[in-house]
């Protein structure tokens, strides 16, 4: 029966918490609603994400959503300092990330997060030869971005999924 209600409690909290936190009201008619669309989105979707994968890890993903908002953070900071400086100082490039991941899922969420960093955004994910391609804003050594992306963003989302 819960489970028939709730399919994915996780995902049911997590909407709920983020309307919470994104409506700033603490009122009870937008925390009805917000509580009714936790119940409800995860039904809705369900049919489009039927082998969705389980955080194995929750520690790790919660340490890992602290180091994205963070990443973020020094982001926008960095990419605010270029923008305004010379434009001939910026080194924009295509960079193909070779993906150790095999799990469509985990790589979307991998594209998603590197599209959420400021200065990066990520164009494609090559389920064939599993290679993210992305365009960063300022790129002097592409060599270097792969590495960031694949130690900071990756290598924990394999970890939190177990892929």
């Amino acid at each position: 029966m819960m489970r028939r209600l709730l399919p994915r409690p996780a995902l049911s909290l997590t909407l709920f918490l983020l309307w919470a936190a994104l409506s700033n009201a603490g009122s009870a008619g937008t925390l009805l609603l917000g509580a009714l669309l936790a119940l409800l989105l995860p039904h809705i979707v369900s049919p489009f994400w039927p082998d969705a994968p389980r955080i194995k890890h929750p520690g790790v993903a919660l340490s890992f959503a602290a180091r994205i908002a963070w990443d973020m953070l020094l982001a926008n900071w960095a990419v605010a300092r270029r923008v305004v400086g010379p434009v001939t100082a910026l080194h924009p490039a295509f960079v193909e990330v070779p993906l150790d991941l095999r799990d469509p899922f985990a790589a979307t969420v991998l594209g998603s997060i590197v599209s959420l960093t400021p200065g990066t955004v990520s164009i494609d994910v090559d389920r064939e030869r599993w290679v993210l391609q992305v365009h960063a804003l300022d790129a002097p050594d592409p060599a270097a971005l792969i590495r960031q992306i694949k130690q900071h963003y990756e290598k924990p989302i394999r970890e939190i999924f177990a892929c």
